[in-house]
């Protein structure tokens, strides 16, 4: 299918062909028969692709924030490949479309194949031919409403939000300071509020076309005409409201609704315009500023938006989805009027010369639709059949593997890490070949594809485990679907790299053990790739053999996690340490030459730092202290091994040190971190290469997810937790 991307990095506009996204649990699958651009919105994305690294900077300042906290943590090195990962990838483009529902995923039983729905989401309303749209971010289209009108339901449900936050009442009067889009839909939906409205924009036909919608007057900021007709309908007093739809660095928005507020009105910041609020201004009517995010409640809560929970109506009356389906029921009974609004229609194959029209002012437009080829609406869509998983077992024992002389590897998920710790050490490598990538959503494995030269990319799995000519399958997807892909790629024969965890629950990690009885297939390694770090391995064996018990202690500044972060999601991605405590602990097993016979653990109140005490068969002792709340400045790993009258010492893997009859130092690292990720792939490869013996006996993973898991039992019980077996 095709679909309008953009490189942030170059600017580049493409309509590209990509894999149709799957159809999950939980939503549908839409095909698209007009989309919408935000002339507002889009246009400001385009343009910033356009600038230089030093204009999206100057652009982003929060996003240079990161950047700078990313390079105190992890390096420059790898915070370079990670930033220019991002920037030099194909991002989607549009968030408001109509379609017709192809598929239906499983849970959904409110539409069926053949329904016109209308659907909203900058990850899921794209400009693209087919979206797969969960439950809370699509409604039907109510009968007699045209496609091109049900296009602009996000737009208006933003416009919608935006008059719910200033409370208008009847016969009120309103300024809206911006006649784009936005505001042309504020004018609009307020008076249909029994609000008079009175509009601001420096273009006379948005001004014209405004007061034909409905305002009552309509004018150039600057005019006298706009506060004459502000003190005429206000007796003198000032507007009730003001909603700022202006983008821009001008301040002159929030200037002019400060001087035609009344005392203690209310201002609503809709658009994106800039907010140095003149205070003196502002205290002296208290006025109330106010902001409206996006569609209304729900946006930006995954389990609203992705796992399509609900919010009570009692509680929560107008949720992103209810304010969805209101604005189409308004506009099919022709309380809003969409069809002045409509600039252009273009051919969706004309969708990179309309972007480049409208970017360089050729095409002069309010709204812009994208008409989709072959789509009548209403009409029939076509089934796809979801193959079925064989979930049966039994499978035979998997025969010896004979050396090869190329290794062909697929990737089920191409996020960040897999994007910059993974595959820039796997692309192009003599003896590989990237045969397949896999994801759930098609922009995700064409950049994947275009940036790293996969063969080819899907979002089909099953296709390609059922592949012959795949040797390997690596997993790094989010947390909670490795355990399940792991299981699925051993039962197709497949040897498995699967990043860490391995499992979230005890029940997950039977279900991979299960899987290797049954199939006979053993070949998995799990990213554990710290014992393979080239420093650490070194200091390890200067500092030698030892006699007695020794005792480890590994301080793990993990910091914070931006708000919105998957891995916030403890309900379905595990806890943190759940997900990356594995590390430490592997590490911990491999200085000390054993698997960890007991566990222990103590949280901290009110945060997520933990103490983990493990003990081991000798009498040794780890104490991993997992920290959430330290600096971002401070290392995030260091590490302490004292046994023998001798003491290693790592410094966060750019510096070590062995104490003892002598002292050793190594030099500092100038290039930043290695953590082992490429030894840790070499040692994969060559595995897969011969059919040798995997780099890590699949006994020490298992104990190392074991006592990971064991943690979170600690925890609950406030006592130590005895493991069965070891090394």
């Amino acid at each position: 299918m095709k679909q309008v991307v953009q490189n942030y990095r170059s600017g580049e506009l493409a309509l590209l062909d990509v894999p149709v996204p799957d159809c999950k649990a939980g939503g549908v699958l839409v095909r698209s028969a007009y989309s919408l651009i935000s002339t507002g919105t889009e246009l400001m994305k385009v343009s910033e692709a356009g600038m230089s690294m030093l204009g999206k900077a100057r652009s982003r300042p929060d996003q240079v924030a990161k950047v700078m906290q990313s390079v105190a943590t992890n390096g420059v090195g790898a915070t370079y490949r990670k930033v220019m990962g991002k920037l030099d990838s194909y991002t989607p483009l549009g968030y408001s479309l109509c379609g017709v529902v192809e598929q239906v995923g499983a849970g959904i039983d409110d539409v069926a194949v053949g329904d016109v729905v209308a659907c909203a989401g900058n990850e899921h309303a794209l400009h693209a031919e087919l979206n797969w749209v969960p439950r809370n971010l699509y409604a039907p289209v109510p009968d007699g409403l045209e496609p091109r009108h049900a296009a602009f339901g996000t737009v208006g449900a933003i416009a919608m939000q935006g008059v719910r936050r200033g409370e208008p009442q009847l016969g009120e009067v309103a300024l809206v300071i911006g006649l784009g889009l936005i505001g042309q839909l504020v004018v609009q939906l307020l008076t249909a509020s029994g609000v008079r409205v009175v509009g601001v924009d420096p273009d006379p036909v948005r001004c014209a076309l405004a007061a034909s919608l409905g305002a009552v007057a309509c004018g150039d900021p600057g005019s006298a005409g706009v506060e004459s007709a502000v003190a005429e309908l206000t007796g003198g007093h000032g507007v009730d409201q003001v909603y700022l739809a202006a983008g821009g660095g001008s301040n002159q928005p929030v200037e002019l609704a400060a001087r035609l507020s009344r005392d203690r009105g209310r201002v609503v910041d809709i658009g994106k315009c800039r907010l140095d609020l003149p205070w003196n201004a502002y205290y002296e009517k208290e006025l109330d500023v106010r902001f409206s995010r996006s569609y209304g409640p729900g946006r930006y809560d995954p389990e609203y938006e992705l796992d399509g929970r609900d919010y009570p109506i009692g509680y929560v009356r107008w949720t992103e989805r209810r304010n969805l389906a209101c604005f189409l029921d308004l506009v099919v009974r022709g309380r809003v009027d969409v069809e002045p609004l409509v600039s252009h229609v273009a051919d969706f194959d004309d969708a990179v010369e309309t972007y480049r029209n409208l970017k360089d002012g050729g095409l002069k437009a309010v709204a812009v639709l994208f008409r989709y080829p072959g789509h009548a609406a209403g009409a029939p869509a076509p089934v796809v059949a979801v193959p079925a998983v064989d979930r049966s077992g039994g499978r035979t024992p998997a025969p010896a593997r004979p050396a090869k002389s190329r290794v062909r590897l697929a990737f089920a998920g191409a996020g960040n890490y897999a994007t910059s710790m993974l595959l820039p050490h796997l692309a192009r490598r003599d003896g590989v070949e990237l045969s397949a990538v896999v994801t759930t959503t098609a922009l995700s494995a064409a950049n994947a594809k275009r940036k790293f030269g996969f063969a080819g990319a899907t979002t089909d799995l099953d296709a390609v485990l059922g592949d012959p000519s795949v040797d390997a399958v690596f997993v790094v997807t989010r947390h909670s679907s490795h355990a399940e892909l792991t299981e699925k790629a051993l039962r197709a024969g497949k040897t498995v790299f699967v990043e860490k965890p391995l499992a979230l629950t005890e029940d997950e990690l039977a279900g991979v053990l299960a899987a290797v009885e049954e199939s006979g297939n053993d070949r998995l390694q799990v990213g554990f790739n710290r014992r393979f770090a080239p420093l650490l391995g070194e200091a390890a064996r200067r500092f030698g053999d030892r006699s007695g018990p020794a005792s480890v202690r590994y301080l793990v500044n993990a910091g914070r996690l931006d708000h919105g972060s998957w891995y916030l999601r403890q309900e379905t991605e595990g806890s943190r340490f759940a997900g990356e405590g594995g590390h430490f602990i592997d590490t911990a097993g491999w200085l000390l030459g054993a698997d960890p016979v007991s566990v222990y653990a103590v949280a901290a109140s009110g945060n997520e730092d933990l103490q983990v005490l493990l003990r081991y068969p000798d009498g040794s002792t780890a104490t991993v202290s997992y920290v959430t709340s330290g600096p971002p400045g401070f290392p995030k790993e260091t590490l302490d091994v004292m046994a023998d009258g001798r003491v290693l010492r790592l410094d966060d893997f750019v510096r070590a040190s062995v104490y003892g009859r002598k002292r050793w130092d190594s030099p500092r690292l100038s290039k930043g971190r290695d953590k082992g990720q490429r030894a840790q792939l070499d040692a994969f490869l060559e595995a897969v290469r011969t059919g040798g013996p995997m780099p890590v006996p699949l006994e020490s993973l298992t104990a190392t997810t074991a006592a990971t898991l064991a943690v979170r039992t600690s925890l609950a019980a406030g006592a130590p937790v005895t493991l069965a077996g070891e090394r």
